[in-house]
């Protein structure tokens, strides 16, 4: 069976950690932010964790 390609758009959005967890950015903090909350754009801020079945799916486009 031949190699499997990297998708690329995923690859450029998540990240591997040395333990092998996915992060991702988190959505809502590119624009319109004048109506946030200060602790609501902190939030935004960070990152996420990918956990689940949509880890495993990532983990497979990542060929990981």
């Amino acid at each position: 069976m031949p190699k499997l390609k990297t998708h690329k758009g995923t690859a450029k959005r998540i990240k591997i950690t040395s333990t092998g967890k996915l992060t991702r950015r988190r959505a809502f903090g590119a624009h319109l932010l004048a109506k946030k909350s200060k602790s609501r754009k902190r939030a935004i801020n960070t990152t996420a964790v990918v956990t689940g079945g949509v880890a495993k799916n990532i983990k497979r486009a990542l060929g990981v």
